[in-house]
């Protein structure tokens, strides 16, 4: 492996975590040589910064002026109190149903569908080999460094026409043993024909400490199966997340994702999607109330491949101080995906004249017959609004408070499980009162 001086310290030091937990990480001979060959092409590329495009707004080789070490795992607490403490308004008795956990990067506790990947990489199927293997992954530094340094994930294998009650969740909380670590997790996820399942990604782990976090999540969805998928990522400042989905949509299938990204911290959330059968639909929404200096990136690419098939996004963000949110949403309709319809909404509600809002909307279109558009806002709160609120009685913090409640609640509303819309609607009012 040829490995080129790289210029900045977090890449340097990326490069000697991987030396020094290689021999310790999971999988067999052939991830170990991924691996390798990852952490080569991360070794050529470096972390992107402004001049590579899809990065344009979000600089992570000046954002991240170091990068920590791979964190050891584990908890020396009760695993109870750890999930519980991560969770907050989540926590409820059909969260705890079926749900893994993960403190700092390692396995805590398994319930109900899923499994730990760590132990499946000793002899995996054909399925996760042809998932780690999958090249679009290598597209990014950002992925090659996932790739190179996961230490576990979550293995979750939905039969088909599967139903299960509760919804799957998978949370990944601060250990009690160190900070400023460093956690890279890898869950993988297949849904059989005709199966309907939600899905709940939950990562605290920058939340109340320093740490810095990568996480993908790679789904196949089978023919005529119904996925609603939700990610909540709390970050504060000094903490950063990335994170990633590469979703797989087979015919007749539906995917209705929704992500809030909440706090003070730096976070990209990235999410490509692959039509592969006809007649499916994609239904996203997004939220983020970002504070301080804090640095919030939702960058999407969506791939028509086949006929008939729908996108629709509707992304909300909150922003204040100095924070700055980003919205790329690319839709490439490529020239045998005739009648696809795609619709994109991105809008900012500005309380400081120091925050920042980038939006870059794009329609890559190489069919005649679709019915694609995109639109973009940026906006302070209509002083009009709070006269009308004010003049009737209600308190002018009062009314400020429900107007950004209200713009942001168009995004949560699209969540469809009335318990999990309750509680991600009360994690954002929270994050509002900071």
């Amino acid at each position: 492996m040829t490995v080129q001086m790289l210029n900045t310290k977090a890449e340097q030091a990326i490069l000697k975590t991987f030396e020094d937990n290689a021999a310790r990480l999971p999988g067999g001979t052939a991830l170990q040589e991924l691996r390798r060959a990852a952490i080569g092409a991360f070794a050529s590329k470096g972390l992107p910064s402004r001049r590579v495009e899809e990065f344009k707004y979000t600089d992570l080789k000046a954002g991240l002026k170091d990068a920590f070490p791979l964190a050891k795992g584990g908890a020396d607490g009760k695993a109870d109190d750890i999930i519980r403490s991560a969770l907050g308004a989540l926590l409820g008795a059909e969260v705890e149903t079926s749900l893994i956990a993960f403190a700092d990067g390692r396995g805590l506790s398994a319930k109900g569908e899923a499994s730990f990947l760590a132990e499946a990489l000793k002899t995996p199927p054909a399925w996760i080999s042809s998932l780690m293997a999958d090249e679009s992954l290598n597209a990014s530094a950002d992925l090659l460094v996932n790739s190179a340094l996961f230490t576990d994930g979550a293995l979750i294998d939905v039969a088909a026409d599967a139903a299960p009650e509760h919804p799957l969740v998978i949370v990944s909380a601060a250990g009690d043993r160190e900070t400023e670590a460093f956690v890279a997790l890898r869950h993988v996820i297949r849904v059989g024909k005709g199966a309907k399942v939600t899905l709940v990604e939950f990562d605290t782990i920058g939340r109340d400490s320093a740490r810095q976090s990568s996480a993908v999540t790679q789904i196949e969805i089978g023919d005529g199966a119904e996925v609603h998928h939700i990610k909540v990522v709390a970050a504060r400042k000094g903490s950063s997340h990335l994170g990633h989905w590469q979703v797989a949509l087979g015919a007749n299938a539906t995917y209705r994702p929704f992500q809030l990204t909440v706090g003070e911290g730096l976070v990209r959330n990235g999410l490509n999607i692959a039509f592969n059968g006809q007649h499916s639909t994609f239904d996203f929404g997004a939220a983020s109330i970002v504070h301080g200096q804090g640095h919030a990136d939702s960058t999407l690419v969506i791939e028509h491949k086949v006929p008939h098939c729908t996108s629709r996004e509707l992304f909300k963000t909150v922003l204040d101080g100095q924070a700055r949110g980003v919205f790329q949403g690319k839709v490439i309709v490529l020239p045998d995906a005739q009648k696809t319809d795609g619709k994109q909404m991105a809008q900012a509600l500005m309380l400081s004249p120091d925050a920042e809002f980038d939006s870059k909307p794009e329609l890559e279109i190489y069919a005649d017959d679709v019915a694609c558009g995109h639109g973009s806002t940026a906006a302070e709160i209509d002083p009009d609004l709070v006269f009308y609120c004010t003049s009737r009685g209600i308190p002018k913090a009062v009314a400020r408070t429900l107007l950004i409640e209200s713009f942001i609640g168009e995004a949560i509303d699209k969540i469809e499980h009335d318990g999990l819309r309750e509680a991600i609607g009360a994690i954002a009012r929270d994050s509002l009162a900071v």
